[in-house]
């Protein structure tokens, strides 16, 4: 006896020298959030009262939009991003609704337009000037009426240029085509009737051509968007969907709801949505879970209303498919998240996602940037892949027809790198001259005479940009204008640096096409 206990101790001994944790190899393993500064949030904004489960807050590069308590009507406040600090109360909104507005959601293809849906029954769709709000904004681009009680919740398409989603209360959903001139728009393209109760969430694929959507009778549904056809149903006694959402790159849909014994749970699907291929329970609370997916890093976040609490997942389309990275704690709860769009991180920091937070408690947008750990401050290609940009794959007639597309891709490498690896030429710069390359070079061009100016006989076609439009660009006066100049200048060089980055995607697909031609003749 004393014998086999010295040899159990023994091999104890050499499994614990031996033996090491093994951890999975992943680039994101050590992301963490970082919340700003008082002086870098939106300070004194009163967020809306409202139960409503939805994010109440949009974000694009140039606006915050967040749903505000209001008396007398509906309203909404744009302000523009670099506005931070505190909120001036007289702040123009807009209130044109005429009750609450329950969710806005910036269009995916135009920065200066918002779609907004309210307790009054209608969706109205808004242009927002490019220098922000100076006065109240009452009287919207285009108004759809078709709902017959208030309208939760709304989404655009993806991929196709003016069609928006739109679901309300009586638990319907409507497919809008804003490719028309009727400033009032009263009849849909589709009306979907298929849910028995009040549809909790929406969430297309990568191309849209598939809309999943959580009710509140506990069933998941995948939709042909187009036709209105049910194409799958799932349900799960063991799980009460709350939010669906589409994890694009994996084809697996997942679900944030409670279980049966009322614990806060994520479930993941596949295709056949017959059972859950996971389930996991999270907590005892009682807020509603929002999910947010990127596609590109293959990260999940779950972020809690009523909690300060964000986790975040890497997901893959193998066993054990969700694996937990860590978790963002704040002593400040959110009663709703906005998400910037992937082109308006900040990339010198490896920011590879960014919330905005709504703390009610402090009357408070709170920006939250998470954050990969990196020594170098340059721009980290492995993390930051082609990603969807600002441009609709396709027209809304075309996917009304049966097209389907995915997303066009841009890259997000800064432009000063882009810059330096561009001939001159192309930007209109003589060389010369030894002109910098600096906003005065790319200023917008201001009017149909510069547009249409063409180069003198005597410069060869090397007069800069800025040469060929002093005479119809006169100096800014006031504040407001001067004001007016930076956003088309930033409008300007955002629109250059897209060029560039799809004439990139198109020599990489010429290049790929040349090297299949050459294989195909070496072979033959």
């Amino acid at each position: 006896f004393l014998l086999f206990h010295i040899l159990r101790l023994a091999l104890d001994f050499v499994f614990q020298m031996t033996w090491r944790p093994q951890y999975r190899s992943s680039k994101f393993r050590h992301v963490f959030g970082k919340a700003a500064t008082k002086e870098n949030c939106y300070d004194g904004v009163p967020i809306t009262r409202s139960v409503q489960d939805n994010h109440f807050c949009a974000v694009n590069p140039y606006f915050v939009a967040v749903i505000t308590e209001c008396a007398g009507g509906g309203a909404f406040l744009v302000i523009p991003i670099h506005h931070t600090g505190k909120v001036d109360p007289h702040l123009p909104r807009v209130c044109g609704h005429r009750a609450n507005v329950l969710d806005v959601k910036w269009d995916p293809f135009d920065d200066f337009c918002i779609a907004s849906c309210s307790e009054d029954c209608t969706v109205k769709i808004w242009d927002i000037p490019q220098q922000g709000l100076l006065k109240d904004l009452t009287t919207p681009r285009k108004e759809l009426q078709g709902h017959s009680r208030r309208v939760g919740l709304i989404e655009w398409h993806p991929t196709a240029r003016n069609v928006l989603f739109s679901t309300a209360y009586d638990y319907k959903v409507m497919v809008w085509n804003l490719d028309t001139t009727d400033k009032l728009v009263k009849n849909p393209v589709r009306t979907i009737c298929l849910h028995a109760d009040v549809v909790l969430s929406m969430s297309f694929n990568t191309d849209g051509s598939r809309l999943a959507t959580s009710c509140k009778d506990r069933k998941i549904r995948v939709i042909d968007p187009r036709s209105g056809v049910l194409l799958q149903e799932a349900s799960c006694k063991s799980h009460k969907a709350n939010k669906v959402l589409y994890l694009g790159n994996v084809k697996m849909l997942l679900s944030t709801g409670n279980s049966r014994w009322n614990q806060r749970q994520i479930a993941l699907w596949d295709q056949d949505l017959s059972v859950p291929v996971l389930e996991e329970d999270l907590d005892g609370s009682s807020g509603v879970l929002f999910p947010f997916y990127d596609p590109d890093t293959h990260m999940l976040y779950l972020a809690g209303k009523g909690d300060g609490n964000i986790r975040y997942y890497e997901i893959s389309p193998e066993k054990p498919y969700v694996q937990f990275l860590m978790e963002y704690r704040s002593t400040f709860p959110q009663k709703g998240m906005g998400l910037m769009p992937k082109r308006g991180l900040d990339v010198h920091t490896c920011e590879v996602f960014r919330f905005y937070r709504l703390v009610t408690t402090k009357s408070l947008i709170e920006p939250l940037s998470m954050i990969v750990p990196r020594r170098s401050e340059s721009y980290q290609e492995d993390i930051y892949p082609m990603t969807a940009g600002c441009e609709a794959a396709m027209t809304a007639d075309e996917w009304f027809t049966g097209l389907d597309k995915g997303p066009v891709l841009i890259s997000l490498k800064p432009s000063s790198e882009l810059l330096e690896t561009t001939p001159v030429k192309a930007l209109g710069i003589m060389p010369h001259t030894k002109q910098s390359l600096n906003a005065s070079n790319l200023l917008p061009r201001a009017s149909l005479e510069c547009r249409e100016a063409k180069p003198s006989s005597e410069d060869n076609g090397w007069t800069s940009v800025s040469n060929r439009c002093e005479a119809f660009i006169s100096p800014p006066k006031t504040e407001r204008e001067l004001l007016q100049l930076f956003y088309q200048q930033q409008d300007e060089i955002r629109r250059l640096r897209e060029e560039l980055n799809q004439k990139e995607v198109r020599i990489k697909q010429l290049e790929l096409e040349i090297r299949n031609v050459r294989n195909s003749l070496g072979a033959s």
